[in-house]
């Protein structure tokens, strides 16, 4: 466990530990189908939070939250007293299957807890699933695995997961995947879909259309997933985290939130990082995502950008969306220093940024 400065909302978040924090609500849709609510209450929730994506040393969640839970924990109480009301974990596909058929109920007893933690503290949770970020740690059954294989596995895992978290009110969503695309017109060889900073956030959820088109394939995954997660949880969230190709190509239409493929999603979830003289044209692709759901801008960074720029692209969009989640890699404000160079200097100051906009 890390020693320091305990910053002073460190006390209140402390003292949930011990017991489950009661006011803590279950997220629903709105009535009028446009944004969030508590389900008891009816007031209106915005989601403010961050990506738990990894630690501080590149390490994903389920590589140190059995042997260092005391490090989970003091991360949790960090995120709260940054003013965040939400954490999106990752978790990874190899780490819950052991096999095309068989769970690993020793992860999935360190979820329950980590569901329960959350209820303690006050936080809710994305949870984003069928994870490979990591190439070296997807086993060669699961990579050499034709599409209906794959799906029965990743099938296999949101029902496992749901089972495990159904009933809890800290439960925000299930996210099926983080930004998972479909080949074109030529088949492809590999699930996953290029490296960044050492990671495979990118994966595709068939490597050849086979006389279908992408929204068939689409659907189809997306329907199958919903329906696994459903055999257990009947009332959470499920989105899918999606890059915003408009950004890229300003007529790109979306396809995971076309009316078809989205047909039994609850809302839309997109990833955004504004380029620098650019916020128009983010704000212009992200309309296309306003269909009707509430809308999560669920990644965000000023990794292009800067953070006035950042600032100025959360304020133009208030008017259409309805949570946003940047950020945290379990290092504290005060724990930046010098060394770590102009990175550590933009993170520093974009939780400074996050606590005093998440503190307002």
């Amino acid at each position: 466990m890390r020693m320091g400065t305990i910053p002073c909302g460190w006390m209140l978040a402390a003292a949930l530990l011990p017991g489950v924090c009661s006011a803590m609500e279950p997220i629903r849709i709105s009535p009028d189908g446009a944004g969030f609510v508590r389900a008891e209450s009816g007031d209106r929730f915005v989601a403010w939070g961050v990506n738990y994506d990894h630690d501080r040393s590149g390490r994903l969640i389920e590589d140190y939250w059995i042997g260092e839970w005391a490090t989970v924990e003091e991360d949790f109480l960090e995120i709260k007293a940054l003013g965040a009301n939400l954490v999106r974990i990752h978790l990874q596909v190899a780490k819950f299957m052991k096999s095309p058929d068989s769970v690993n109920e020793e992860h999935l007893g360190q979820l329950a807890r980590l569901v329960a933690l959350a209820e303690r503290a006050g936080l809710y949770l994305d949870i984003t699933g069928l994870g490979c970020y990591h190439r070296k740690d997807v086993p060669e059954w699961y990579a050499a695995l034709p599409e209906a294989g794959r799906w029965n596995v990743q099938a296999a895992f949101w029902e496992a997961v749901a089972k495990t978290c159904s009933g809890s009110p800290a439960v925000f969503c299930y996210d099926l995947m983080n930004e998972p695309i479909v080949p074109g017109k030529d088949a492809e060889t590999d699930w996953l879909a290029g490296e960044f900073g050492g990671k495979q956030f990118v994966q595709r959820i068939a490597l050849d259309l086979a006389g279908r088109t992408s929204e068939q394939v689409a659907k189809a995954w997306v329907d199958r997933m919903v329906a696994a997660i459903r055999k257990h949880d009947k009332q959470g969230l499920v989105t899918v985290g999606v890059i915003p190709w408009a950004q890229v190509w300003p007529n790109a239409d979306p396809l995971f939130y076309s009316p078809v493929v989205a047909e039994k999603l609850d809302f839309a979830s997109v990833h955004f990082y504004p380029r620098k003289d650019e916020v128009d044209r983010a704000l212009a692709a992200l309309v296309k995502y306003d269909i009707g759901k509430p809308l999560v801008v669920e990644e965000m960074f000023p990794l292009h950008c800067s953070i006035g720029e950042m600032e100025q692209f959360i304020n133009a969009s208030s008017g259409m969306v309805d949570g946003w989640v940047g950020f945290y890699w379990g290092k504290r404000i005060d724990e930046y220093t010098p060394e770590d160079g102009i990175p550590g200097v933009i993170t520093k100051r974009w939780l400074e940024f996050f606590r005093e906009r998440g503190m307002e």
